[in-house]
């Protein structure tokens, strides 16, 4: 039990110097978040604050954006993303290889296959993200540590490549269509 207390002390401790995200902006960034029902001020498994407070996500959108989230705390950990207190789904489910821990390094746990992601499409108009740890990595003891450290991030969606090779191609056949024009004009004279 001391432990799993002086883990969750580690992770905690290392994100003192980080500022708290109430907001996002599609950018890209990483925006942290804790997990701790010792910490918590409900001392349920929401996503916290610093402070022990429910934290939430808020923005606006006004085209599609794709929302990131990701475990960095603990390998084994699963939340549940919630949009304007709807379910979206569950980040992917991953054995549990405690004590496997990325930390604040959340680009690495996203290519990782030992950490739980999820990747969600949102549409524009108003958006309140919030997420529940629904499954804890399990301590040498196998009881669970329910306290972990992870990130959102906001990207715009980029235009899909095949709109790039649509254009692209109506552009060739254009010039095809001129230079066959313009042969069939210089062969009539």
């Amino acid at each position: 039990m001391s432990n799993k207390l002086f883990l969750a002390a580690a992770l905690l401790s290392a994100l003192c110097g980080q500022a708290e995200a109430a907001s996002l902006i599609a950018d890209g960034a990483w925006n942290t978040f804790d997990v701790d029902d010792l910490s918590s001020a409900s001392g349920n498994l929401e996503w916290i604050d610093l402070d022990g407070n429910a934290l939430n996500f808020d923005f606006t959108l006004t085209e599609s954006a794709y929302l990131k989230v990701v475990d960095g705390g603990f390998a084994g950990d699963r939340f549940s993303v919630y949009d304007n207190g709807v379910l979206l789904d569950q980040t992917s489910a991953v054995a549990n290889t405690y004590p496997g821990s990325i930390g604040l390094n959340f680009d690495t746990a996203y290519a990782s296959d030992i950490f739980s992601k999820g990747l969600f499409l949102l549409g524009a108009g108003n958006h309140s993200i919030t997420g529940l740890l629904s499954q804890s990595a399990l301590d040498d003891s196998n009881l669970p540590i329910n306290a972990t450290v992870g990130a959102v991030s906001l990207t715009a969606v980029p235009l899909p490549a095949a709109a790039w090779l649509y254009l692209t191609g109506s552009a060739l056949m254009g010039i095809v269509s001129r230079r066959r024009k313009a042969n069939s004009l210089e062969q009539a004279s």
